[in-house]
């Protein structure tokens, strides 16, 4: 059975020994850094890809003759469901509001035909108690949630998102639903978010997605532009919660911090991701086994920083296609506060720093691309004068960037489309100084990477936004008593 697994790679010496007698042809690059170990053994990493999501996440029909139909408008635009059940809504509300508060015994199915619905000051969909709640579009319908840009108290939770759910949410359909939050996020859910069919629009000044325990995504399409994250997983209050399961899907970002944002780890199992960010991928421990995954970034391509004490920071490449260009500046296409570990896919960075890691560079298996020209190495390269190690062609010279932040590099195929992000006001994101050629910068500081022993904080490149605890709950519906997944990190 396959499992969502934080990878423990071998020793040096020991791969050196594997590679001698299998006559591989890769090579590795290594410095003091220890292996990868957990902390804990007993986390959600561990969990079965099989219990990521049940059938009824999947389930997008309803009985109609059983279900309870409601019409939202201005002059009935506050709906309340106070009992599980299914519950079908249509209509405009252009200052309303679909409140869930039942039991946390019980499940409610929210089916979308053609809804409208703009809360000026609150979020348009909250989730106060339930077990689970699915929100179902129906087929070829447009529905939009929105807030109209202020959040007032209405009681003890801090609302701050357009749909607000203080319990496991996931989002289904064969309509297509836009979520709109110019002052806050879009979707916030303090247990899990789940998203598994249907076509998702999301606007936001913050996050696109803010989940405290987890985000899982198979088949949905969606579309996020977003001042901060675009998809955030963090609890605030247990640094071992907050990962990110990518099964399928299209997923396009376009955000002002970070595209996709996990505290423990991120696994990529397929789909078709296009981020635009200042960091593209960023997590502790970041596994990626398949899919096409193009990134256009301005800091990090692909960032493993140490969020949580589950384990030493890494990143794992199994397979997939993975295409990355970077912006000019102190940027790396892959950056590690641990180990790099290439088992199989096809890697084409563009870069001025391809690879930078405190631990080992490893390319077992796999085809790694750099600026042009395949490389059969990981160097570790910093930014500064000088070659750029086994990944340059023809011995050209660092700093090969163009110095217009705003312009993507020719790859090496004459593709240069593509423009760095924004964030919303229009603005590029503020980059350090370029080092000179002894690896300082024009102050005469060296950038500094941090120890891997580090406190989970003081490995952080950048402050993030905080979130809210969690308040998870127990499934007992005897429908779908399999379908809740025990979360432990």
């Amino acid at each position: 059975m396959k499992k969502l697994k934080i990878f423990i790679p071998v020793t040096a010496a020991l791969l050196s020994i594997m590679m001698i007698l299998s006559g591989c042809g890769k090579t590795n690059n290594s410095s003091s850094q220890s292996s990868v170990t957990l902390d804990k053994s007993d986390t959600a990493l561990s969990e079965s890809i099989d219990d990521m999501f049940s059938d009824r996440d999947f389930e997008v029909g309803y009985d109609e003759s059983t279900a309870t139909k409601i019409t939202i408008s201005d002059s009935n635009p506050d709906i309340k469901i106070t009992e599980a059940g299914t519950y079908i809504i249509s209509g405009t509300s252009s200052n309303g509001s679909i409140t869930v508060d039942v039991p946390d015994t019980d499940k409610v199915q929210i089916v979308l035909n053609g809804v409208s619905v703009t809360s000026k000051t609150s979020a348009a969909l909250y989730v106060k108690s339930a077990d689970k709640v699915f929100v179902t579009t129906v087929k070829d319908t447009e529905n939009t949630l929105e807030n109209g840009g202020t959040f007032t108290a209405i009681d003890d939770n801090n609302i701050d998102g357009a749909i607000f759910s203080k319990s496991d949410i996931t989002f289904n359909g064969e309509g297509t639903l836009t979520i709109k939050s110019p002052s806050a996020h879009a979707v916030v859910g303090k247990d899990d978010v789940k998203f598994t069919s249907g076509t998702y629009k999301l606007s936001a000044a913050k996050h696109g997605v803010d989940a405290n325990d987890s985000i899982r995504i198979a088949n949905a399409a969606i579309e996020i532009t977003a001042g901060e994250d675009g998809l955030h997983s963090e609890n605030n209050d247990d640094n071992e919660k907050g990962y990110i399961y990518i099964k399928s899907g299209t997923i396009t970002v376009n955000a002002g911090d970070d595209g996709i944002h996990a505290t423990t780890t991120l696994q990529i199992d397929g789909g078709t991701l296009d981020i635009t960010a200042a960091e593209g991928l960023e997590a502790t421990v970041i596994q990626i086994n398949d899919g096409t995954i193009d990134i256009k970034a301005s800091d990090d391509g692909i960032n493993a920083a140490k969020k949580s004490t589950i384990a030493t920071p890494a990143v794992e490449i199994n397979g997939g296609k993975i295409t990355i260009v970077m912006g000019a500046g102190d940027t790396d296409g892959i950056d590690a506060n641990g180990n790099i570990t290439i088992n199989g896919g096809t890697i084409d960075i563009t870069a001025n720093s391809p690879f930078d890691y405190d631990g080992t560079g490893t390319l077992n298996a796999g085809t790694v691309i750099v600026n042009g020209s395949e490389v059969t190495t990981i160097q570790n390269q910093m930014m500064g004068g000088g070659g750029m190690g086994g990944g340059m062609p023809n011995g050209m010279k660092g700093n090969m960037m163009p110095a217009d932040p705003n312009t993507i590099p020719d790859n090496g195929n004459g593709n240069t489309e593509g423009t760095m992000p924004q964030s919303p006001n229009g603005q590029m994101k503020e980059r350090p100084q370029m080092p000179s050629g002894d690896g300082s910068t024009e102050s005469g500081t060296k950038r500094q990477k941090p120890s891997a022993d580090s406190t989970a904080e003081g490995e952080v490149k950048r402050q993030k936004p905080t979130n809210k605890s969690s308040n998870e709950s127990t499934p007992t519906d005897a429908q779908t008593n399999t379908e809740k997944t025990s979360v432990s990190a």
